[in-house]
């Protein structure tokens, strides 16, 4: 008899505990990422996928009061490997596996499609580094982006050029990609209305490995700069190319080639004071401690420091939970309202967004590179 009460006492706790692990994975409020995790962006995407996870490991370690009780969140990663037919694939996956907000995606060509794809199904996305104009002029009020987008970079960059740096003449290339193009675009006018005068634009694609046709047209010309609109995994190989057909332009882009990996893949081609680049954020002095703290925790995490956008993305989940926690609901209809409201302070600064989701009062930093890594010429607005 003592047995049998002893099975029996057993029993119910093991039932007791497999009930209460089953009720907290199905009570978890499931948010989405998605990111380039293959191809050759892969860097990027990983970067960001830790910043959001580290996020939700820090909100767990002291869950939040929503819908009336402690809620555990979980992330489910998707890849869409900077495509954008893949992407909408894995919106529609994130969809119909019942997310209630998304991280991501990570560049333009992919954002922009899926962002379709979450607003006819009311689901909160936030780009943490996604910069075509276009994304938040669609009508959209899921759409929501943390960084300035490509108007305000190609500006900033245009006018850096002439009337810093001298520029009389430049080209530009770009990879036909939404951000690509965008950028390039953004440049051009920018430092057309400063003066300069373009010389050649050229083309190439974001899996394209030899430049040295599209450079051989530039160099003809002999240009004070070459402008590229693209990634970093085409830009440094670009830069050995350039520095193989002696060419003695300086080089720009945005925050695509603005990374702590040009080094790697520029080599000896990245030559001091060389390139110039934006990063689409800045932080401002009265943050910086905080980033500071937030890139030693993540090397600590992860075994590797911050490329770029991980801090973006750690926000963004931040940002999500800080809008459900206020609206005390996780459904997307209810905490939406409250994520237009936003005015959160974290590791990038404080966030607020416009009527279209566009961040109010963007910063941008701009770098050059020596001794194989970046130099930051200034946070600008």
């Amino acid at each position: 008899m003592k047995l049998s009460q002893s099975v029996i006492a057993v029993s119910s706790a093991v039932l007791a505990l497999v009930s209460a692990h089953s009720y907290a994975q199905d009570d978890a409020i499931k948010l989405g990422f998605a990111g380039p995790l293959t191809g050759q962006n892969a860097n990027l995407g990983k970067d960001v996928e830790l910043g959001a996870k580290m996020a939700v490991d820090d909100i767990n370690a002291n869950p939040p009061i929503i819908d009336g009780h402690k809620a555990k969140i979980s992330l489910q990663v998707e890849d869409d490997a900077g495509d954008p037919r893949q992407a909408t694939q894995v919106a529609q996956r994130l969809v119909d596996a019942g997310v209630k907000g998304v991280v991501g995606h990570f560049n333009s060509g992919a954002t922009i499609p899926a962002s379709k794809i979450y607003y006819d199904a009311h689901i909160p996305e936030i780009t943490q580094s996604s910069t075509n104009p276009k994304y938040t002029q669609q009508g959209f009020d899921t759409a929501f982006r943390l960084v300035a987008n490509d108007s305000q970079l190609g500006s900033v960059l245009g006018k850096y050029a002439v009337q810093q740096l001298n520029v009389k003449t430049f080209a530009v290339i770009d990879d036909r990609t939404a951000y690509g193009q965008g950028i390039a675009d953004e440049f051009l006018a920018a430092a057309t209305a400063a003066g300069a005068k373009l010389t050649t634009r050229q083309f190439t694609t974001d899996k394209a490995t030899d430049f040295r046709g599209v450079l051989t047209a530039v160099k003809a010309d002999a240009p004070d700069v070459v402008f590229y609109g693209g990634m970093d995994a085409q830009g440094g190989p670009m830069l050995k190319q350039m520095q193989q057909l002696n060419m003695a332009s300086k080089f720009m882009g945005g925050d695509g080639i603005c990374t702590g990996e040009l080094p790697a893949l520029a080599g000896t081609s990245l030559q001091s004071r060389k390139v110039v680049c934006a990063e689409a954020g800045g932080i401002t002095p009265e943050y910086q401690a905080g980033m500071d703290k937030f890139k030693e925790r993540f090397k600590q995490k992860n075994g590797q420091d911050v490329v770029i956008y991980a801090p973006y993305a750690y926000d963004a989940v931040m940002i999500l939970v800080d809008a459900m926690k206020r609206a005390n609901s996780s459904d997307p209809a209810k905490y939406l309202p409250y994520l237009k409201k936003t005015d959160y302070k974290g590791v990038i600064g404080e966030t607020r967004f416009d009527s279209k989701g566009d961040v109010k009062d963007a910063t941008l930093t701009l770098y050059t590179y020596g001794d194989g890594k970046r130099d930051s010429l200034g946070v600008q607005h």
